[in-house]
């Protein structure tokens, strides 16, 4: 027998690796299984080239579970260790030229696998002791088992073996215990090593009998050892890729079609992405990438790694250039990752522009499904946006698809205002705003639909691409005003009549949004009271609400215009109704307004011809005080237009039809008003 220590001084190497080395502890059981399957694969490759002459034979990697003696078995039938070997990689490689790099890295100790070959020795992480049976494939070699109990002592013994291979026999610590069940095993080999390449075995096949489950006897296959991604595209089908979908998500939908990576140079990459359906909701699609290291899985976290936009896709990516034992943080920063993602970003927009190329028909059946996935693209993916503006769609309120070219010509004759800017005039809610929309049609405009989720963040982010350019919800102004073309109309009504108006419509609506009256000269035939709300204010709260930042926007209520049309008949008859039965009231306070306003102006033009110290505190006294008279006496005048405008039942029937029109008449308020409506008829 022989004893000795690993070729390590730092005493402290093996409480690091049980705490520190890897942030999961259930990833020992893929370094095991990579570790077997690499051994099984060097037999395969030496067979196909000669360099070994006996039987292949058998090569399915076991794994046992034995709950009473508490270990974990990992048996493979690759090209096994000889003493010489088993002393050189377990005691001595693997710790070569880690001293330095332990005292040295210690609080970034997971960065030590995949450098120094310490797969192996993350066993210990969930052991108290581990014993290592190999047989070399080499004629004539001595079988040799070696064990370690977790510190630097190691012995190495002579054995008989009957089989070519090595049995990794773990034997789990008392803090480690659940691995032991079964379910766990199944559980994390599923998630490790579903798709390796050589079979791996765990347990028994069962089949329902005689009223319960039993064993048949037939080893339980864990993976699949032929994924769709390692294979050729020209030999897989559609219902392949399909398949192989549902094996990777079994309970989704179909996904609208999928692209298959398969790159040797300058790195290799292989990989198969998915477009799966996304009208909503982008957090609940992420992480669904799963990362492959040589059909080893590595993480399905992949922000970071790919551009954020390409998180929304499913699917595998499978490259060795990307190291499968370092922190997220090395892998940000490593140059093969970037230079895949930037890859995996060109292929995608290739892909997507070739469908568009080909059968554009099928590319705006599908589009709306797309939408999310391309805007998010092209609002956080430079290069991405360059090569999506090309097929990226535009879907109008008729259900009619434009590309960006296709519908700047479309509008450039009829929505370029009198500044030489092209409006793009849109709807987030084609029920909801109908009227607005109606109104815009009659003017000969065309509506965009806007009312997808990052839609009014692509909305400003093309207006800072697109050359002389605005977009202006439909709902945002009255008509005339939302493509400036010509001067205002005129007003039938005088100012102080319009503004006398201000003040009748000025009623308090029962709600938490905030209305401001406003008069806007539009034809006669236009409606006497709409609704609108400003674009800006609407966006910035939108774009909070969305994650966009500017909280400040988000706090505050929705504010409209209450917008009335001084040239319509209905305005027109009020305002006269108004200046006969409050005439007497109304003339009175304007003669009481109008005295203290002479008074103030001749104070006022006097002082102008003092200097300030000239002025006496007297006079400055008395000029405040008729500056709050006039205020008192202009409230006074306010009040008796509002308490005419709150007893007319036509100004309220006009601004509850406005309010009833935009779906903002709510509660009491609703119920008022069918009552009155019913009162009127």
């Amino acid at each position: 027998m022989q004893t000795g220590k690993i070729g390590v001084t730092t005493e402290n190497i093996f409480p690091i690796i049980k705490k520190f080395l890897y942030s999961d502890h259930e990833i020992f059981l893929r370094e095991l299984i990579s570790n077997a399957v690499d051994a099984t694969q060097k037999l395969k490759t030496m067979a196909s080239v000669g360099d070994y002459k006996g039987d292949v034979g058998e090569t399915t990697i076991q794994v046992f579970v034995d709950k009473e003696k508490k270990t974990i078995t990992v048996s493979d039938k690759g090209i096994g260790m000889t003493k010489e070997e088993l002393d050189k990689y377990l005691n001595q490689i693997a710790f070569s030229s880690a001293n330095d790099f332990l005292d040295k890295y210690k609080d970034q100790s997971n960065s030590i696998i995949g450098h120094f070959g310490l797969g192996f020795y993350s066993s210990f992480m969930v052991s108290e002791k581990v014993e290592v049976f190999s047989q070399s494939y080499q004629e004539g070699s001595q079988a040799v088992k070696w064990s370690c109990d977790g510190s630097p002592e190691f012995t190495l013994d002579d054995i008989e073996k009957d089989s070519r291979g090595t049995d990794v026999i773990l034997y789990i610590d008392e803090e480690s215990k659940d691995f032991l069940e079964e379910s766990k095993i199944e559980q994390l080999l599923k998630k490790y090593c579903k798709f390796l390449p050589v079979e791996i075995a765990f347990g028994k096949e069962k089949e329902w009998k005689d009223g319960k489950m039993v064993e048949t006897g037939k080893d339980k296959l864990i993976n699949n050892t032929k994924p769709a991604w390692t294979q050729k595209p020209a030999d897989l089908t559609d219902e392949d890729y399909k398949k192989f979908y549902h094996e990777l998500y079994p309970a989704s939908e179909e996904p609208l079609f999928n692209i298959h990576l398969n790159v040797d140079y300058p790195f290799k990459l292989t990989g198969i992405l998915y477009f799966p359906k996304i009208k909503s909701n982008i957090e609940i699609h992420r992480n669904k990438i799963q990362l492959y290291c040589n059909q080893v899985f590595v993480t399905d976290s992949v922000e970071g790694i790919v551009p954020e936009f390409l998180t929304l896709l499913h699917g595998v990516i499978d490259s060795p250039d990307i190291p499968l034992n370092v922190s997220r943080s090395y892998l940000q920063s490593d140059s093969n990752v970037k230079k895949i993602s930037s890859h995996i970003t060109k292929k995608v927009a290739d892909r997507l522009s070739d469908i568009f190329k080909n059968n554009r028909e099928e590319f705006e059946k599908k589009w709306d499904n797309l939408k999310l996935f391309i805007e998010y693209g092209m609002i956080t993916e430079e290069k991405f946006y360059e090569k999506a503006a090309k097929f990226a769609l535009f879907k109008n309120t008729d259900d009619k698809y434009f590309t960006f070219e296709d519908y700047e010509n479309l509008i450039k004759d009829n929505q370029t205002d009198r500044k030489k800017s092209l409006i793009y005039l849109y709807s987030t809610n084609k029920t909801d705003q109908f009227t607005y929309i109606e109104k815009a049609r009659n003017k000969g405009y065309d509506v965009l639909l806007m009312d997808g989720q990052l839609d009014v963040h692509l909305i400003s982010h093309l207006e800072s691409k697109l050359k002389d350019s605005r977009f202006v919800r439909v709902d945002s102004d009255v008509v005339d005003k939302l493509i400036h073309k010509e001067d205002p109309k005129a007003s039938k009504l005088s100012e102080r009549q319009q503004e006398d108006l201000k003040s009748v419509f000025s009623i308090k609506v029962k709600s938490k949004e905030m209305y401001n009256v406003v008069m806007e000269s539009m034809d006669e035939t236009d409606t006497p009271v709409i609704i609108t709300q400003s674009e800006f204010m609407r966006r910035m709260k939108e774009m909070s609400q969305t994650g966009g930042g500017m909280n400040f926007y988000g706090e505050l209520p929705d504010s409209y215009n209450l917008v009335v049309n001084p040239n319509h008949n209905l305005i027109i008859s009020i305002s006269e109704e108004l200046q006969n039965e409050k005439s007497s009231e109304l003339a009175a306070s304007n003669a009481e307004i109008n005295k203290i306003k002479e008074e103030i102006d001749f104070i006022e033009k006097e002082h102008k011809k003092m200097k300030e110290d000239e002025i006496s505190q007297v006079e400055k006294d008395d000029l405040d005080k008729m500056r709050s008279e006039l205020g008192v006496a202009e409230s006074s005048r306010k009040d008796i237009l509002e308490a005419y405008g709150s007893g007319n039942k036509k100004v309220k029937q006009l601004i509850d039809l406005a309010l009833l029109s935009n779906n903002l008449l709510k509660g009491e308020d609703l119920s008022t008003f069918v009552k009155r409506s019913v009162e009127l008829l």
